[in-house]
């Protein structure tokens, strides 16, 4: 437990930016599985546009490294353009 009322501030701030984080990352699964999940190509191609919106915000936001977002990016491009 801390000791300091800046360090139990600190401790709290972080818990809440964890949990929030946690929920950014949960929403970013789910994207990414829609695009796997989608039988035809362009139902595939509009939940990549999504996904590829919300990897670069969560980019943006630190949340994930850049290098992170684009390699989920770079595979499933690759795999929406591998659909007949």
């Amino acid at each position: 437990m801390a000791n300091h009322p800046s360090a139990a501030k600190r401790a709290r701030v972080a818990k809440r930016r964890a949990a929030r984080n946690a929920a950014w990352k949960k929403r970013m699964r789910t994207a990414m599985k829609k695009v796997r999940a989608a039988k035809d190509k362009v139902r595939a191609e509009q939940e990549l546009r999504r996904t590829v919106k919300l990897l670069d915000k969560l980019a943006a936001k630190m949340i994930i490294h850049k290098n992170n977002a684009a390699n989920h990016k770079s595979r499933l491009t690759r795999l929406v353009n591998a659909m007949k």
